[in-house]
């Protein structure tokens, strides 16, 4: 079985990005526009990432860069394990070119060669320790936690999510999937995080999933069916150049997974961690250091203190475990 990573990366201070960026926003400054800094800067990283990916995880057959600029100059080309992937090779051309990671994401399935089983990575996911192929597909299948969550309703993000549930439940009956998919669903591994399936047995009708802060496996074959059912209304938000409540965001397609049973249970948060900058940047650089999770997830925020401090922590502790450059690497 191959298994291929997709990757997204974007440099705000790439000459031709900003260009972009100005012209459709309308402002220079990105946080006038809703669009946070921390979104888009990039503080020397990505080679750390790509270090992670080559020594813990070899058995990746390639690694698809998805980067609307000019990769990082450093990069490798030459690689045979890396295909760059511009937005023009696979989003469609009227919905370009778009700041909302949203719609980039919907389209991954187009991405010439992909392999039909593949990994999803932010660039702010890290791969800190040794993982085998077993830890993101199992019998040919994604593995994953499936359990509900309460979210308030006066989060934005939520409100997008929302959207998400709305098509599930037009498409799925809850007690018909929870009863088919029993032991999927109630797998031991859950532990406490599963308390809300529980508690929704007797409701009809789906609501939020539990979101790990992590990289998420997928079968190509679940964006095709997600188009099929929702081409409609993917479509229609294409449009959104920046991110909109109106938007339905990748847990449509990992969300559709779980319901058509293609996953393996697996309590991901067990090994996965993310890390909020603004305020555990010490407990984050000691989990690199001390390899405490296969991955982790570093949240990078534009109140965080002492921003360049905290970064250079971070990096001390990634040299610390990965100090010797990749073939990824020039």
């Amino acid at each position: 079985m191959d298994i291929d990573i997709v990757v997204t990366w974007v440099n705000m201070d790439d000459p031709d990005w900003k260009i972009e960026f100005e012209k459709y926003s309308g402002k220079k400054d990105n946080e006038k526009n809703g669009v946070s800094v921390a979104r888009f800067r990039d503080y020397g990283f990505l080679k750390y990432w790509f270090r992670g990916v080559e020594k813990f995880a070899p058995w990746v057959r390639k690694i698809h860069f998805i980067s609307s600029g000019n990769p990082p100059e450093w990069l490798n080309l030459s690689n045979p394990k890396l295909n760059i992937v511009r937005h023009k090779d696979f989003i469609p051309a009227e919905f370009l070119p778009t700041f909302n990671s949203v719609v980039i994401e919907r389209y991954m399935h187009r991405i010439p060669g992909l392999a039909d089983h593949f990994i999803y990575f932010n660039d702010d996911f890290f791969i800190i320790r040794p993982v085998k192929e077993e830890r993101f597909f199992l019998n040919g299948l994604p593995r994953d936690i499936a359990a509900f969550q309460y979210n308030p309703s006066w989060s934005q993000y939520y409100i997008r999510i929302k959207n998400n549930i709305r098509i599930i439940n037009q498409h799925f009956d809850k007690k018909t999937v929870m009863k088919q998919y029993h032991d999927k669903w109630f797998d031991k591994s859950y532990g406490s995080k599963a308390l809300m399936n529980y508690l929704l047995i007797p409701y009809s009708r789906f609501i939020t999933l539990r979101i790990p802060h992590n990289a998420q496996p997928y079968l190509k074959e679940t964006f095709t069916e997600v188009w099929e059912a929702a081409g409609t209304e993917l479509t229609e938000t294409s449009a959104n150049r920046f991110r909109k409540v109106s938007d339905y965001t990748p847990e449509l397609f990992r969300t559709w997974q779980i319901c058509k049973g293609n996953f393996m249970p697996y309590n991901t948060y067990q090994d996965t961690k993310m890390f909020p900058l603004m305020i555990k940047p010490k407990q984050a650089a000691e989990a690199i250091r001390k390899q405490s999770y296969a991955l982790v997830c570093l949240n990078d925020n534009v109140h965080i203190k002492n921003y360049d401090q905290v970064m250079s922590n971070i990096r001390d502790a990634f040299e610390s475990i990965l100090p010797d450059k990749s073939s990824f690497e020039i």
